[in-house]
């Protein structure tokens, strides 16, 4: 079967400020995406893959009528979900027969109301799309109907049925690695200025799942039932080769936590090193979860960078979001970091419930202490399927504009505070963090290369824009 996986047309000014887009837009590689497509492939099936991040809408309905699918995947964000409708409807206006699924986390959580929102959906996959999705195509392909698919919810007449969800999958060594062949130019996919050292990069998952229950955090196993699902270290390891024989050069592992494990993630650290790959890495990591000796061998194997999710410097704002850790923990692992080499990354949180105006200027201060090589500052963000999502009467009140969640619009506000001292709260952070002359100085000696002087170029018209312009974040209604 001729099968169509599409990311919607977007913009970086859909989610950033266009003054400060420079510095902070990424271009990740899809990787949900591209592990369905394998799978398809795999079951024999024929895949073309269009990225609006790189195509206009005009040109991806173009190459989809020429290329004739018979099944089309679009992928949502909670963000994206009015351009997958768009999208959706220009697919079936043009290709009636197509049969057409909305997968993502968007969907994924909504599910069947994603259905009843867009009457040109035809199913919603749920879950473990590798195998969900497959499994559809097999059942249309032979003219049965979709009954018992599990995870899935789909459209049949006039009626919406939802199937049982999808166990999840276990041996993820089973699964084959992404298709990253469909991408095209391997270095259009690159994370935001500074936050890589070679190009192309690629993106690895060595585990799925999280063992943390962290308030704003979205996963297919709500409730935590199966913690983290690992692959073996050689199954990681064959990726790595197999990734460096595409050309690619650089690799940010995306696990919530590659440290959850650490025997396995001080194997992996070891492994890596022994083989004598050559790429450098960057990961993240819970600041409870690591220690020197761990750090210092991610940094002996190439390990260039780790980003610990701070989040703030208010122990009652970390009860909050049920983070589990301490301002002590995080100041332990930013200094280990720092002292084995490693570049710290850290991002922290404004709007988290129960935070005043004053824990948030607490936490700037905390960052400024911390004082790692690069710090975020979002506003926290009620994801559809979280608890937070779920519960948002007890917490605070919710934007309906769904462009908001993109932690830069203040999608959610708490009762203790309000929209526009969250838009301000980031707008001070960014503007005390990054204008401080220690900062700068260590940013000009560490210039190495054009990659870090085009990064310094744009973090240097961000500064501009943060001193220049009072009301940078607040985004108009």
């Amino acid at each position: 079967m001729n099968c169509a996986l599409i990311i919607p047309a977007w913009a970086p000014e859909d989610i950033f400020s266009t003054k400060t887009a420079g510095s902070q837009i990424n271009y990740w590689q899809p990787l949900g995406t591209l592990y369905v497509a394998a799978a398809l492939q795999q079951a024999g099936h024929e895949v073309r893959f269009y990225n609006g991040a790189f195509m206009a809408h005009d040109e991806i309905m173009r190459q989809v009528q020429e290329y004739q699918p018979e099944f089309v995947g679009l992928y949502s964000t909670a963000f994206g979900w009015g351009k997958a409708k768009m999208t959706a409807a220009a697919i079936k206006q043009s290709l009636p027969g197509v049969f057409l699924t909305v997968g993502g986390p968007y969907p994924v959580a909504l599910q069947e109301k994603c259905i009843e929102d867009c009457p040109d959906i035809d199913s919603v996959v749920t879950g473990e799309g590798e195998i969900t999705v497959v499994e559809m195509l097999a059942r249309l392909g032979s003219g049965a109907d979709l009954d018992g698919v599990e995870g899935l919810a789909y459209r049949q007449g006039n009626e919406i049925k939802k199937n049982p969800p999808r166990p999840l999958i276990t041996d993820l060594d089973a699964l084959p690695f992404p298709a990253r062949e469909l991408l095209g130019e391997a270095g259009k996919y690159i994370p935001p200025p500074a936050t890589y050292k070679r190009k192309p990069v690629a993106v690895i998952m060595t585990a799925r799942g999280c063992n943390r229950n962290c308030l704003y955090c979205f996963q297919i196993d709500k409730y935590r039932k199966s913690g983290i699902r690992y692959r073996s270290v050689e199954n990681v390891m064959a990726e790595i080769e197999f990734v460096l024989g595409q050309g690619y050069r650089e690799i940010k592992f995306i696990d919530d936590t590659l440290a959850a494990d650490y025997n396995r993630a001080m194997t992996i650290a070891k492994e890596i090193k022994k083989r004598n790959f050559d790429f450098t890495w960057f990961a993240s990591a819970v600041v409870n979860q690591v220690d020197r000796p761990l750090l210092k061998a991610f940094k002996d194997a190439g390990c260039w960078a780790i980003l610990f999710g701070a989040e703030s410097g208010v122990q009652k704002d970390l009860n909050a979001i049920r983070k589990g850790i301490t301002p002590n923990q995080i100041r332990k692992a930013v200094k280990a970091a720092k002292e084995v080499g490693l570049t710290v990354y850290t991002p922290f949180l404004f709007g988290i419930p129960g935070q005043t105006y004053e824990d948030g200027l607490k936490t700037i201060e905390f960052a400024l202490e911390l004082d790692p090589d690069m710090a975020n500052f979002h506003a926290i963000t009620p994801f559809p399927g979280t608890e937070l999502y779920d519960n948002i009467e007890k917490y605070g009140t919710m934007s309906e504009d769904l462009s908001d969640y993109t932690y830069q619009g203040a999608a959610f506000v708490p009762y203790t505070m309000t929209r526009e001292q969250i838009s301000e709260l980031r707008q001070l952070a960014l503007k005390k963090f990054y204008s401080r002359p220690k900062f700068l100085w260590r940013r000009f000696l560490a210039l190495r290369s054009l990659n870090d002087l085009l990064a310094a170029w744009q973090g240097l018209k961000s500064l501009f824009w943060l001193q220049a312009e009072k009301n940078l974040f607040k985004r108009s209604r």
